[in-house]
């Protein structure tokens, strides 16, 4: 499995060219399943506060060319990519996973923080899927921020989870070193969060470098079962890559306490006041 942290910006021909050279280069390592961050393909905006809506991301069809050259690109690898799609009229932060066969599955951003429901609409689903590396599912950045959108993914029977991240910096208090910012704390903190309440695998990448007046953190990673960080970048640019049979991981994470199948989904009722 191989996480990504890397710098993709607007120009569409380029993000293509430059994924396919790491699809490559991944591929001659051995990677089975690689997560490229959200907004690869045509970059991400510039302002989470006041997007400029003359400056976004270009929307592209998802049965366009860009996706297809990932697609051949990919083979026999898994491979997770997010961009801006164009469906119905409408512009979503979207992510695809792919092989050679094409699309296994596809989602769009459910939550939306700050400004960007000014920029893209919201999505509505979180669906697993299968994929030659196991069952998986997707979030994109702030989905993960919503326990229930990963678990949903695990319900569902994902054993992985792809979470594509444009994830900045903190926009109103930013720390002068990326390790001291909260935001940087948060994210670590979602990706483990989401990996140790329901055991499994999340594959987590994120853009690097700046955008606009966002700066982003990198720290792609891959984290196992029980919430330990299996590999990571930190906020430089580069691969986390790890070797895990997943089955037996999730297998032996669930052995004694196994948190699916302990659920009590009828005593989770919000909004009611005990007397």
């Amino acid at each position: 499995m191989g996480a990504l942290a890397g710098h993709f910006g607007r120009d569409v021909d380029r993000g293509v060219a430059k994924a396919v050279g790491i699809i490559e280069s991944a591929a001659r390592d051995g990677v089975d399943l690689l997560v490229f961050p959200d907004a690869t393909i045509g970059g991400y905006l510039g302002d989470l506060r006041a997007p400029d809506l003359d400056e976004l991301p270009p929307a592209l069809d998802p049965e366009g060319p860009e996706l297809s050259v990932i697609s051949q690109a990919a083979g026999d690898m898994t491979v997770c990519i997010g961009y801006t799609e164009a469906a119905g009229g409408l512009r979503y932060n979207a992510a695809a996973c792919v092989t050679g066969d094409g699309v296994l599955g596809h989602h769009r951003k459910v939550h939306q923080p700050a400004g960007e429901s000014l920029a893209y609409a919201a999505g509505d689903a979180f669906a697993p899927f299968d994929t030659p590396v196991g069952r998986m599912g997707m979030l994109i950045d702030y989905d993960k921020t919503f326990p229930e959108s990963a678990r949903a993914l695990a319900t569902g029977g994902a054993r992985i989870v792809a979470a594509l991240s444009a994830w900045p910096a903190s926009v109103t208090d930013r720390a002068a070193r990326l390790p001291a910012d909260r935001q940087s704390r948060l994210f670590d903190l979602y990706d483990c969060a989401r990996a140790a309440e329901n055991q499994i695998f999340v594959v987590s990448s994120n853009q690097t470098g700046v955008m606009g007046s966002l700066r982003f953190l990198g720290q792609a990673k891959v984290v196992g079962p029980g919430g330990e960080i299996l590999a990571t970048t930190r906020s430089k640019g580069g691969m986390a890559t790890v070797s895990a049979d997943v089955e037996s991981e999730i297998g032996r994470a669930r052995r004694v306490l196994d948190h699916l199948a302990e659920l009590r989904p009828d005593a989770y009722h919000s909004g009611q006041v005990q007397q």
